[in-house]
């Protein structure tokens, strides 16, 4: 959340940075209201001070007369409604602000759309192969671990079943993440609910933007959790953390859901864009000086796993008008699919500076009796399993139609090779 006060000192900076994004939002009724606001704030206030005054003049009297109580009444009935007009003011001011976006820090790429992103790397030979090579959900029919009919059978579109070596698959990605994350990289390691309140979508920018992809249980007022990031958002939130306890990096296997409401006709096929989906997540809680060292080691994270599996990948620098919404500056890691001849995001890592920790009220404390500053937050993908078992089949098929075990994940497995 965009604090009122900067916005309202910096108006032609914040006007000129959300342009950027070419998503400005309701700034200007944003800045009508708040100037609504503080006029019946001072007319309320002027009243008071006549009420205290009227009040001050009877005590000196020993006696109000008609004139003076008639006075009191008017006033108290004005005010009264002031004050009614001011929280209906403040609810909306306070709607419009969540519908604001996160300012791009300075040093993201400027551009309209995601052909103006910057790729900035790449690593990892792309395979070749003596023969064409086949889609994931094919390679993964063909050896019955991957059941997209049952998904529909039990669950509709968008849904499927891993079996056998694949639901091993999906679980050895999952051990071999957690395993990396806690014992390499310094991870605290957390399982959080997969239902979470209305609070926590709010405080990780999830609501109200994105309430038509998430599923909601009306009757009890809990989503399903379209990420693990929104329950670790949640973990401080209205806390005031010490200087001592930051840098927080937290790691989160959860299964997450989404309707993929805007996404119609894309990626239909496969596992690549599902409604039920597995990921874990990487999180990070960060004084403000510290907030890029914890980016750029957030995405080394997310790299690590990719290059451990020999997976071919490459770095975009996301430009200003397709960053994520919470995203003060975001890196898309993009996998290789040899089946369908392109690269595909794998893992999307972005600093939200205090965007995130305004909105849940997540502070921290420099020294005993110093005034508490907002953290910085962070988030990524470290890794997605669906997306990245799809990588697996597709990089490393062969031409039998059998698919060989990277070797950091075949202590896991228990076989070199799926057949």
């Amino acid at each position: 959340m965009l604090p009122l006060p900067y916005i309202r000192d910096h108006v032609e900076e914040v006007r000129r940075r959300l342009s950027l994004r070419h998503t400005p939002g309701p700034l200007d009724e944003l800045l009508r209201l708040d100037e609504q606001r503080r006029a019946v704030l001072g007319e309320a206030q002027a009243l008071r001070e006549r009420r205290n005054a009227a009040n001050e003049a009877i005590k000196r009297s020993g006696r109000p007369n008609e004139e003076q109580r008639n006075e009191l009444r008017a006033l108290s009935e004005r005010i009264k409604s002031l004050d009614g007009e001011q929280d209906a003011i403040e609810r909306t001011l306070n709607d419009l602000a969540l519908t604001l976006p996160n300012l791009p820090n300075a040093d993201v790429p400027v551009g309209a759309t995601d052909q103006d992103n910057v790729e900035y790397m790449r690593w990892g030979e792309l395979p070749q192969f003596p023969f064409p090579p086949r889609p994931h959900w094919e390679i993964g029919e063909r050896l019955d671990i991957l059941d997209f009919d049952a998904g529909v059978k039990l669950a509709g579109t968008r849904f499927y079943v891993a079996r056998g070596l694949g639901a091993r698959l999906q679980r050895a990605l999952t051990d071999f993440f957690l395993d990396t994350h806690v014992a390499r990289q310094s991870y605290t390691e957390v399982s959080p609910p997969y239902l979470i309140r209305s609070a926590a979508m709010l405080g990780s920018a999830k609501l109200p933007k994105f309430a038509e992809d998430a599923y909601y249980l009306k009757e009890d007022d809990l989503w399903l959790n379209p990420t693990a990031e929104v329950a670790l958002t949640d973990l401080h939130r209205d806390e005031i953390l010490s200087a001592e306890q930051l840098p927080l990096r937290y790691t989160a296997y959860c299964p997450s859901w989404r309707r993929e409401a805007g996404s119609a006709g894309r990626d239909t096929r496969g596992v690549i864009r599902v409604h039920q989906f597995h990921k874990v997540e990487m999180y990070a809680f960060c004084r403000p000086e510290e907030s890029y060292a914890q980016y750029d080691r957030l995405i080394a994270d997310a790299e690590d796993l990719l290059q451990a599996l020999g997976l071919p990948y490459r770095g975009l620098r996301i430009c200003t008008g397709d960053l994520g919404f919470t995203a003060a500056a975001q890196v898309d890691l993009e996998v290789w699919l040899p089946g369908a001849a392109e690269y595909k995001e794998i893992s999307s890592i972005s600093n939200c500076e205090e965007f995130q920790a305004r909105r849940a009220n997540i502070r921290f404390r420099r020294a005993a009796g110093e005034r508490p500053e907002f953290v910085h937050t962070l988030n990524g993908s470290g890794l997605p399993i669906d997306r990245t078992l799809a990588a697996i089949l597709e990089n490393y098929q062969q031409e039998d139609g059998s698919v060989v075990v990277p070797e950091v994940l075949r202590p896991y497995m228990g076989t070199e090779v799926i057949r």
